[in-house]
Order: C-alpha cells, then sequence, then structure tokens
C-alpha cells in the first residue's frame, strides 16, 4: 500500500506537499518522493526513509513550484530498491512526464514483455515505470485520449497522480479499488489517497474521485472525463478500513473509526466469556476496543505500551523484520493485566506469528486468560490488487481452522467477526467493497 498526494495552485505549493505526504506516512515507511513542477521542466527528489529525513528544511528550500505530486511507499518483499522509489519522472518528444501510482497491476507481467518487446528497457520492477512509459507511448494529442488508451491496456488496482506540462491529472482505476479523494483551497485543487493529506494543510474535500474517472486540471479549470459510460460495480478496498487507514479517514462514504467501533461492538454483542477488561492492540486495535468496551462496559486497559518511534508491522518486507519490530514496537505492562482475564482485540490476523508473539509476551506478564478478537473476518486468499499479504500458503486462515489457529496462537479463545458483522457495521456499504482476501472472490484478474 501506498499513498498519493497531488496539489495545483496559483503559489508554491513546496510546503503543502511536504505536509501532505508526512500526513500519510503510516501508508508506507520504506521510500518518499516530490515531483514539482518549475518552469517548464520537473524537478524531483525521492529516496529511501521517512518523509522528514529525505525533506529536510534545507532541501525544501530547493525546490519551488505551483503543481506537484507526492508519493509514501510501502514496499513487497525483495522489491525494496531505491530504483523502485517513487515519483517516476521521463522525457519523451520535448515535453516531461512525472507519475505516481497506488495499486498494483495484475497483467504487469504480459505488458512489461509487450513493452520491452518494443524496445523499452526497464529499470525497476513497479507497474508505475509501465504506466509512465504507455501513456508516453499514448501522447501524441490529447493527454486525455493517452491516458484512456493506458486505461484500456492495464488491468488490477491504481490511483495516479500525474504531471504533464503544465497540467494535473488525477486516475482511479474502474473499480475503484484504491482510494483517491479531490479537495480544494482557495482557489488550489488537491487529489489524495485519503483525506489527512488535504484537511492538514487547511483544504476541503469536495468528494470522492469516482472509479473510471480522470480529473484533468489545466489554467486553473478543473474537468472531469469519464474512462468508459459503462463502469463495474464498485469494489473499493475494505481493508483500508480494516487497517491502512488511519482512524480520520473517511473514503468512499465510510468512516474508517465508526466502522472499527461498530466492528468492535458487534464482537461484544456475540460474546459468550466473561473477562475483566479490555486491551487494544495498538494502534489499529483500538478503535474496536473502544466499541467493545461501549458495548460491555469493561474497563479499556492500555495493556500493550506502543514505541512510537516504530512504524507499521504488517508492511515490513520480511517475516524477520516484521518480528523484530513487534518485539521493539509493543511491551506488555504488567500492572494493567496481572492476574487479569483480557479481551485482546486487534484489527486482523495475517500469517499468525504477530499474534502469538503478543499472547506470549502477555502471558509471561502475568495475563491470567488472553481471549483473541478480531474486527475483520479470517484472511483466507492472497490479495493481488497491492496489499502486501503473502502467498496463500502463509496465511494462517487459509489451511487451519479458527480452533486450529486458536492453538497455534496460544490464546485462550479466538473469535472473528463475521462477513454478515461486518456488513452491519459498514452500515449496509459493504457491497461497494471489495472483500477477495476473506472470500476469494476477484473482480479484474
Amino acid at each position: 500500500m501506498s499513498g498519493i498526494f497531488g496539489i495545483y495552485s496559483n503559489k508554491d505549493i513546496v510546503k503543502d506537499l511536504y505536509y501532505g505526504i508526512y500526513s500519510m506516512q503510516h501508508r508506507g515507511q520504506e521510500s518518499c518522493g516530490m515531483a514539482i513542477l518549475e518552469g517548464d521542466r520537473i524537478n524531483y527528489r525521492k529516496d529511501k526513509g521517512l518523509v522528514g529525513e529525505v525533506f529536510k528544511e534545507e532541501t525544501l528550500a530547493k525546490y519551488s513550484g505551483k503543481i506537484g505530486i507526492g508519493h509514501v511507499r510501502s514496499s513487497s518483499a525483495n522489491t525494496n530498491h531505491i530504483a523502485n522509489n517513487q515519483p517516476y519522472v521521463g522525457r519523451y518528444r520535448g515535453r516531461e512526464l512525472a507519475v505516481c501510482d497506488n495499486g498494483a497491476l495484475t497483467n504487469s507481467k504480459e505488458l512489461r514483455e509487450r513493452l520491452e518487446d518494443e524496445g523499452y528497457m526497464f529499470q525497476t520492477n513497479s507497474d508505475a515505470e509501465i504506466i509512465l512509459f504507455l501513456i508516453a507511448k499514448f501522447h501524441r494529442g490529447s493527454i486525455i485520449e493517452a491516458v484512456k488508451k493506458t486505461m484500456d491496456l492495464i488491468r488490477g488496482s491504481y490511483s495516479l497522480a500525474i504531471i504533464s506540462d503544465d497540467q494535473l491529472l488525477a486516475v482511479r482505476d474502474k473499480y475503484g479499488f484504491r482510494s483517491l479523494l479531490l479537495g480544494e483551497k482557495d482557489g488550489q485543487y488537491m487529489v489524495a489517497s485519503e483525506n489527512s493529506a488535504i484537511e492538514i494543510i487547511g483544504g476541503t474535500v469536495i468528494r470522492d474521485v469516482e472509479p473510471g474517472e480522470i480529473i484533468y486540471i489545466k489554467d486553473g479549470q478543473l474537468e472531469s472525463h469519464m474512462y468508459s459510460d459503462t463502469m463495474p460495480q464498485k469494489q473499493s478496498c475494505i481493508f483500508e478500513h480494516v487497517y491502512i487507514a488511519r482512524n480520520d479517514a473517511t473514503l468512499d462514504g465510510l468512516n474508517a473509526y465508526d466502522f472499527r467501533i461498530k466492528c468492535g461492538a458487534w464482537l461484544a454483542k456475540h460474546e459468550t466469556i466473561k473477562a475483566d477488561c479490555v486491551v487494544p492492540v495498538p494502534d489499529s486495535g483500538w478503535a474496536g476496543a473502544i466499541g467493545y468496551a461501549n458495548e460491555t462496559e469493561l474497563e479499556v486497559a492500555e495493556g500493550l505500551v506502543k514505541n512510537r518511534y516504530v512504524g507499521r508491522t504488517f508492511i515490513k518486507p520480511t517475516q524477520e523484520e516484521r518480528e523484530l519490530a513487534v518485539k521493539m514496537k509493543l511491551n506488555p505492562l504488567r500492572s494493567a493485566i496481572e492476574g487479569k482475564s483480557i479481551i485482546l482485540v486487534d484489527d486482523s490476523i495475517v500469517r499468525g506469528t504477530t499474534s502469538k508473539q503478543l499472547v506470549k509476551e502477555l502471558k509471561k506478564a502475568g495475563a491470567k486468560e488472553v481471549h483473541l478478537r478480531i474486527t475483520s473476518p479470517p484472511v483466507m486468499h492472497p490479495c493481488i490488487y497491492g496489499i502486501d499479504t503473502p502467498h496463500r500458503k502463509n496465511l494462517i486462515a487459509s489451511s487451519h481452522t479458527i480452533e486450529e489457529m486458536n492453538e497455534y496462537i496460544g490464546s485462550d479463545s479466538l473469535e472473528f467477526i463475521t462477513i454478515e458483522g461486518m456488513k452491519e457495521a459498514a452500515d449496509g456499504k459493504i457491497d461497494d467493497f471489495c472483500l477477495s482476501c476473506f472470500t476469494g472472490i476477484y473482480y479484474e484478474k
């Protein structure tokens, strides 16, 4: 998962672009970058590391411009190479093009081979480079038509922010797998993966970019173009609301915090265990734990203390890094849990190793019982649209029953919310969301 941000303004946007991608640091901690149109040239910087490390005050002072795009990236295993950092910038036919992408193409291998047969030389294994080449290949007249021709070929998930000449474009795939929002502030337009990037700089969210929509901004004027007159049912990613997005994110009409609260409450309504307190797994388990506690009137205890200087562990590239990060990130608070039967609330179980480690540490710290409650259904199928879930053989729920998972993890009991429970928590909007990681139903292969 990654985060993209784009701004079109009548004033310098460098600081706003910086703060926007900084607000989405949770979406990717491996690398970041910005591309800014200065005159008729696109200047850019990208590197491994956090936004605050790559773009220090003295670095930002070297850039200025009124159109810019930015990116934060989480890499999957074996792809954390500096060449894969975004944005990508290319020069062709006397013009320049910059692209940021959030998503995963399902036919990238086929497209890469086709372009290589035509003489293109790839420097990365990123889908964004394929998209860059295709747009440049088709751009002989209208940039919008070039984007549409590119969309004819690419399949899977993508949200794009593009600089072409003195224009800013934003594109969302026809299913809307990847989130994308449109905002404005004092005559400037913004597009972002989450509303935090827009709101942190004082902007207002106008609406979600629609699936298959191309936003085109030039000379301060915004146009909306659709890839096709007929679009399939929207299928935006439910895992945004389960785990990826910040609590304050409202994407496709669903607020992540409200959804997580209701998922926790649903679990509590169907509870049979009597416990002493509710313990969230920070940070994405907090809202679910609050919802659970509100329903049961149990105390919420900070049984796991988080080191705020350690990033997300699910999106670490390797299992070894994930396990080490968990130890560095979360430490049991003995005084809050010793001798108590606790309800441990987390957002999901993917491989099961993190849950196993947490239960072990909580019991070592004196918890009498640990009852694990998960605010999403079992993740039984790999995501092909950009969430870095492993192959199915590494997903514990694909080969274990809930009872077997409970035994492996070492918890005293284990329960998940059901698809119907999730539908209830989403106020009936669940049909607009992709549930392929839970159901195995894929929409664009």
